[in-house]
């Protein structure tokens, strides 16, 4: 399947629009990765374990996307839109949002 953030694909002509599709996800973070995170906030640089938790949350959004626009018969995303959002009384969750149109391509 093609995902874009672009609303069209270069060499492919769009022939069905199917709707707006989503894949949405919501991650806890664990204490092990909130230690090791305010240590490095405190002596800086970058937290490995949240960018990896990041990173599979937005991965597994777009996977949820991308099977919510094959079951509408889709077989590409365009227009995708990728938000972050922390969420929880202690800021413990992480949700990945990603929306796009599915459509067809030939």
């Amino acid at each position: 399947m093609i995902v874009t953030t672009t609303n069209a694909i270069e060499g492919k002509r769009i022939v069905e629009y199917k709707g707006i599709v989503f894949g949405e996800v919501v991650s806890g973070v664990n204490v092990l990765r909130d230690f090791t995170a305010g240590v490095r906030n405190f002596f800086g640089g970058r937290s490995a374990g949240y960018e990896e938790e990041l990173q599979n949350a937005r991965e597994e959004a777009i996977r949820e996307m991308e099977e919510r626009a094959a079951g509408r018969g889709a077989n590409a995303v365009i227009g995708v839109d990728v938000d972050y959002e922390v969420l929880g009384t202690d800021n413990g969750m992480i949700m990945v949002t990603v929306s796009g149109t599915a459509v067809v391509v030939s």
